[in-house]
């Protein structure tokens, strides 16, 4: 059977990327041109790329301003190239405006995360309940922590429109990194998917992967795998681990086997994940992340290499 066809109010636009970009959203009204997230920053040049193209789709000049719902680094590695290019405005998330304005890389995870990002400004900030105007539309910004704890939603009551990040894809919902790091994450996943339960939404724009419109199935099958993973923590901590390792893989393309270990040993984040969860050596566990990435077809070994697949 196919999937319905996308029908986005005529002042909007969306691209969808691949791994490791965030999807993109364009709106275009009267008086300004906005997008919602960037992408990461080895995509940069193809971010500029299409954006260049859906102006020029649109006859517009540039781009006035741009949202981030969260600043992990695949949601926000191009800002600094999108303001180069066309001195937009930036608004964040509220609770991230101190780490933006000092610039704390551990702070901001991709100290932790071993992930690139350059640095940005911004000039306002985005909180709970704010009504923002984008695209002849009003968006209601709505806090959704779990996967990061500072992110927002966009909701458009009018057209039953979500632009729901990382908290609610069609097939789950972004790692909860918290729990990782010793800190509450999956109570807070639970109040954000009940929020989004409580909305009228015909249209779910995720953070990655195609626009959805069954919301009552992505919901369930987003609880399930909560309810799976709460039970046992063990498994956040893998899938985090896995995922992790596989961002890396992504923007490597290739990684040498006996680089591994150390490699996955200096980024912070997974270190603290082995001890708390794992409690591998440093080979073990990078044998492990390395198998169950080729057992999933998200990598192979060619000799000495680990490759992306």
């Amino acid at each position: 059977m196919n999937a319905p066809a996308l029908h986005l109010p005529p002042s909007m636009h969306v691209l969808e990327r691949g791994w490791l970009s965030a999807n993109n959203v364009l709106f275009f009204g009267p008086e300004q041109v906005a997008m919602v997230d960037s992408g990461y920053v080895s995509h940069s040049e193809q971010t500029l790329t299409l954006v260049r193209h859906v102006l020029r789709t649109r006859r517009r000049d540039g781009l006035d301003l741009l949202l981030n719902t969260h600043l992990h680094a695949d949601h926000c590695g191009a800002n600094a190239a999108l303001q180069q290019r066309y001195r937009c405005r930036t608004l964040i998330p509220a609770g991230e405006a101190d780490a933006v304005r000092q610039w704390d890389e551990a702070a901001l995870s991709y100290r932790a995360t071993g992930q690139q990002c350059p640095r940005f400004g911004f000039d306002g900030v985005i909180g709970h309940g704010q009504t923002l105007r984008l695209g002849e539309l009003d968006w209601q910004a709505l806090a959704a922590p779990g996967h990061d704890p500072h992110s927002v939603m966009l909701y458009c009551a009018a057209e039953g429109i979500l632009i729901s990040a990382d908290a609610l894809w069609n097939n789950g919902f972004g790692v909860i990194f918290p729990e990782l790091d010793g800190e509450q994450g999956f109570d807070a996943v639970r109040s954000t998917l009940e929020l989004i339960g409580t909305l009228d939404i015909r249209l779910v724009i995720p953070g990655h992967g195609t626009p959805f419109h069954d919301i009552d199935q992505a919901l369930a099958r987003a609880f399930s795998r909560l309810d799976y993973l709460q039970a046992d923590p063990l498994r956040n901590a893998q899938n985090g681990i896995k995922v992790l390792l596989k961002f890396l893989l992504l923007e490597r393309q290739r990684i040498a086997l006996a680089e591994l270990p150390a490699m996955m040993r200096e980024i912070p984040l997974l270190r603290i994940a082995n001890a708390r969860f794992m409690q591998m050596s440093d080979q073990a566990l990078a044998s492990w992340a390395a198998s169950q990435l080729e057992r999933a077809g998200a990598a192979r070994r060619a000799g000495a290499l680990l490759l992306d697949a």
